[in-house]
């Protein structure tokens, strides 16, 4: 009977990697954070909730507060008489729920808007090389050092011969005037870090230039693409300025900013129904982030893992 032999330097490498993992198993594993410096962070964080939030609790306690009792220095969440008067007047008396709808359509308007072209334009910027392209992502960039205030005189000048003050779409044209330029920087800052050689790949297989564009580059860019466009929804959302030049003529295409103004006069201000509006107008914001986090973070994972 004959016995089989391995080759000597078979057997001393799997003494060699038999002994790197007992050394790897009994050494202590130097990422791990001490409970000092963990608990360090966790207060760290918890300060840092409570100084975001703190702003937030009180206004939506003065939301809730009697009209009698509205500039009460008590710090309670609830206050003493707590009603909901201030949310039944701005919801059903006013007209809350319309200039909220209004905001909608010109933020969604503007971000899908804005998320299109800029996909595109920079999907040009990063996968061409032309004249004039470096010149280009330069005047881009210098367009977002023009103070805003400085654009409106032009753009309403300019709006007012095509005729689109007072509508909609000379409103979000305006938002996508100041969005695209930054949306571009930031989608062709991501577009560089995927290889071309995909879609290369997807060109051999039969797929056209767009079919690339669309099936391969969009899908590997979700996160980039859905921090665009909440960008370029919160900055539309809240805004005051070109709205007021823009539409502010107009009662019946009113955004939220512009409705509010109206519980402020030049002698009173009815806290109470401000605040709950400010409660009421924040609710979109929360879904759409709570909405569109989902994709960061799935996005983020599937672009994490190699095969």
């Amino acid at each position: 009977m004959s016995i089989q032999t391995r080759p000597m330097t078979e057997v001393s490498a799997e003494r060699r990697e038999l002994g790197l993992r007992e050394r790897l198993t009994q050494a202590p594993h130097r990422g791990e954070d001490s409970p000092l410096k963990r608990g360090l962070i966790h207060l760290a964080l918890i300060i840092a909730s409570i100084i975001v939030l703190f702003p937030v609790i009180r206004v939506f306690s003065t939301s809730l507060r009697p009209t009698q009792t509205v500039l009460s220095t008590s710090l309670a969440i609830i206050p003493e008489g707590a009603t909901l008067d201030a949310y039944h007047r701005v919801l059903f008396e006013d007209d809350l729920l319309n200039w909220i709808a209004n905001s909608l359509m010109v933020t969604f308007g503007v971000a899908t808007l804005g998320l299109i072209i800029a996909a595109v334009s920079a999907y040009g910027f990063s996968r061409y090389k032309f004249r004039g392209r470096n010149s280009g992502l330069t005047f881009l960039f210098a367009t977002q050092l023009i103070p805003a205030a400085m654009l409106m005189v032009p753009l309403f000048i300019l709006f007012v011969q095509a005729g689109l003050v007072n509508t909609y779409p000379g409103l979000m044209l305006a938002y996508a005037v100041t969005a695209i330029p930054f949306s571009v920087w930031i989608l062709k800052g991501y577009y560089d870090t995927i290889p071309f050689d995909l879609e290369e790949a997807a060109k051999i297989d039969g797929c056209t230039e767009f079919q690339a564009f669309y099936r391969v580059l969009l899908p590997l860019s979700l996160p980039a693409l859905a921090i665009v466009f909440l960008l370029n929804f919160l900055a539309a959302w809240g805004e005051y300025f070109f709205a007021r030049i823009l539409i502010g003529g107009n009662e019946d295409l009113l955004t939220w900013p512009l409705g509010i103004q109206r519980y402020q006069s030049q002698f009173a201000t009815e806290w109470a129904d401000l605040s709950a509006s400010a409660i009421l107008v924040s609710i979109p914001i929360v879904i759409l982030f709570v909405y569109i986090s989902k994709y960061l973070v799935s996005g983020l994972t599937l672009g994490g893992v190699k095969g």
